[in-house]
């Protein structure tokens, strides 16, 4: 393979394992989506590809190596005895062919049977009886740590308190999905709407944001419901049926109630049948689903199969396709990201599909516009899968009007007036003015003290807003000179609230030196790129000092990238935020062990550690130069991953 080549999959490996990492948090963790399904499905599959034509390229840290997003902090965490792991898709009878044949080739047989169940769009739970009486009850959080929520759980009428029939064993989970109904959802909102208050996007946001409320109360006049998929796990007094069928049965005799549109299927023609049924009768259901589950029914062969990185062989989501709708395209609005990247929104005559009303979508880029030649007044074809902002797929140009005028690329930034750049190479165009332009400083700035970065909580948008259009932040550095007076005057800012955040701030003045680098916003330098540069180079002055070519001898780094890097810290106003930084406070460990005293070992973290997290422990690790390869310890018999 040519360096060229080389270079080019590099760099869109790189790109596509940004932007999922982005979507993850947006649908994991702020329930507030930017893209449709079948967009982030597109991403993924497209980086599934390369990864596996490719497999030297693939990193432990990569979306499709992992589970799910980050835990909020606002409850009490809950670590899963069973992981709950992700489920891959396919989207038309030919993956599911292939998904069965592959299972048919490793298990050697034919004769198998499969249970379909509707992929219900909302949250996923774990519920643990002891002595038959609920006792805890967790969402999926990352898939291995979720957040408790057992009282707000306690107000949905379909989950029982205490299970009911005989041989009721000593400990059970079970697993399901809280829902909310498309009767229920309509009714939330018209009464939001009566109150003048914002109504939720869609059922599933409205489940996730119901089962997050801090009063119980609030929960249980939302009418949530539940639908169990898997008997996860059950105690040693009690035996495992011996198929996932027979489970849903047995949980139907302790008092669940089973979604009645599940159904056993004998074989790969009943599955697709069972599909096209129930995409049918879609819009009929009483409750929003986005695909089939389709799941091989012997709980031994499921064993057999095993898993495969993210997700079980076992098991797959036939995804349905993207609804569709016709609407009026009225303009075009470019918006300013954190890199300076000016994306275009389109604006749209209000439509209401996928099960919300939407008047915008996002074009991705200007080439993507050219390409389909949207103008003013277009009738266009929207697209959405359950999500909250959906995609222009294409122009109906039998309906164009004689006066639509093509969109013209803009010279100037819609935030600073700065002069707009287009690379060549890229499809992406950005403003020239780095953190100088406010929409690139707010967004640089609230990266800056992200969780993953350096943890300063409470700064969330609207304070930062605030901060930069009093002109109290206009670079990082400017975060450890805030003091108690500035603070205090905001707006919704008390004394004892400022006064958290300073202590965040202060707090944030002992970090790690990746997680320094990947709060400096370089662009394209992630979680990962930044702990092998922290690794390698040890020091702001050997990276200070990196040619290209010093960057490019890392395996993990393209030319691209080097040069992303390099011309970071060439530029003299970087280096200075840099050292005003320094000179605030801000510092890490020097590590005692250089990278090459760790070189071929192993670490498998497991269990609870006495004076750190797992967490803590992985980071002080990689600080010292190891590379991950931490495994979590899962049960053989483990039936569970949706």
């Amino acid at each position: 393979m040519s360096v060229e080549k080389n270079n080019e999959i590099d760099e869109e490996i790189a790109s596509l394992r940004q932007k999922l990492e982005e979507y993850n948090y947006e649908y994991y963790v702020l329930d507030a989506p930017s893209v449709p399904d079948s967009e982030y499905d597109r991403l993924f599959r497209r980086l599934q590809s390369l990864e596996n034509d490719y497999p030297e390229k693939v990193s432990l840290n990569s979306p499709t190596q992992r589970v799910g997003g980050a835990v909020l902090k606002a409850f009490n965490t809950r670590a899963h005895q069973i992981p709950m792991l992700s489920i891959d898709n396919i989207f038309d009878d030919q993956g599911l062919e292939a998904f069965m044949k592959r299972i048919e080739d490793r298990l050697k047989r034919t004769d198998l049977a499969y249970v379909c169940e509707p992929k219900l769009d909302g949250l996923a739970l774990s519920l643990y009886y002891e002595k038959g009486a609920l006792s805890v009850a967790a969402t999926r959080g990352d898939g291995f740590i979720g957040e408790e929520v057992t009282q707000n759980v306690r107000t949905i009428s379909q989950i029982p308190l205490k299970l009911r029939g005989s041989n009721i064993p000593q400990i059970l989970e079970v697993r399901g999905e809280a829902y909310m109904s498309k009767a229920v959802f309509a009714e939330l909102n018209l009464k939001a709407k009566q109150k003048g208050e914002k109504g939720f996007a869609n059922p599933r946001n409205a489940a996730a944001g119901s089962l997050r409320q801090l009063d119980p109360k609030i929960t249980a006049e939302r009418k949530l419901s539940f639908y169990p998929y898997s008997l996860a796990f059950l105690s040693d007094d009690m035996v495992l049926p011996s198929n996932h069928y027979d489970s849903l049965q047995a949980l139907k005799n302790w008092g669940f109630k089973l979604n009645p549109d599940g159904a056993l299927c004998a074989d790969t023609r009943a599955c697709q049948e069972y599909y096209r049924k129930l995409l049918q009768r879609r819009s009929a259901l009483a409750y929003e689903i986005d695909g089939v589950v389709i799941k091989v029914n012997d709980r031994a062969l499921q064993t057999r199969l095993g898993i495969a990185a993210r997700a079980p062989r076992w098991a797959m989501a036939y995804k349905f396709p993207a609804e569709e709708v016709l609407t009026e395209l009225l303009g075009v609005e470019w918006q300013v990201g954190r890199t300076g990247v000016l994306t275009p929104v389109a604006r749209l005559n209000p439509v209401f599909v996928g099960g919300a009303m939407v008047s915008n979508a996002t074009l991705h880029n200007y080439d993507e516009m050219k390409r389909k030649d949207l103008r003013v007044g277009d009738t266009v074809i929207l697209r959405r899968a359950g999500d909250v902002i959906p995609e222009v797929r294409s122009v109906v140009l039998a309906a164009r009007k004689p006066e639509a005028e093509p969109f013209i690329l803009p010279e100037h930034c819609p935030s600073c007036n700065a002069e707009v750049v287009k690379v060549e190479t890229e499809a992406a165009i950005r403003c020239s003015a780095g953190l100088y332009c406010p929409a690139q400083r707010m967004q640089a700035l609230l990266h800056y003290a992200s969780r993953k970065a350096m943890n300063i909580e409470g700064l969330g948008d609207r304070l930062v807003e605030q901060l930069v259009k009093q002109d109290l932040l206009k670079s990082p550095a400017d975060f450890y000179r805030l003091d108690l007076n500035s603070l205090a005057g905001l707006d919704r800012m008390g004394v004892k609230s400022a006064d958290n955040i300073l202590t965040a701030i202060h707090n944030s003045q002992k970090t790690q030196f990746s997680k320094f680098l990947y709060a400096l916003g370089i662009r394209e330098v992630g979680e990962a790129t930044a702990k092998i540069l922290a690794q390698h180079f040890r020091s702001l002055e050997a990276l200070y000092a990196a040619t290209e070519e010093d960057l490019m001898r890392l395996n993990e780094i393209g030319p691209v990238l080097a040069a992303n890097i390099h011309i970071f810290f060439k530029q003299a106003k970087h280096r200075a935020i840099i050292q005003s930084i320094l000179e605030a406070g801000v510092e890490w460990p020097e590590p005692a062990l250089k990278a090459e005293d760790l070189q071929g070992q192993t670490f498998v973290i497991t269990g609870s550690l006495s004076s750190m997290t797992r967490e803590q422990a992985k980071e002080s690790l990689e600080a010292l130069g190891a590379k991950r390869d931490y495994f979590s310890v899962i049960p053989t018999d483990a039936p569970e991953a949706y």
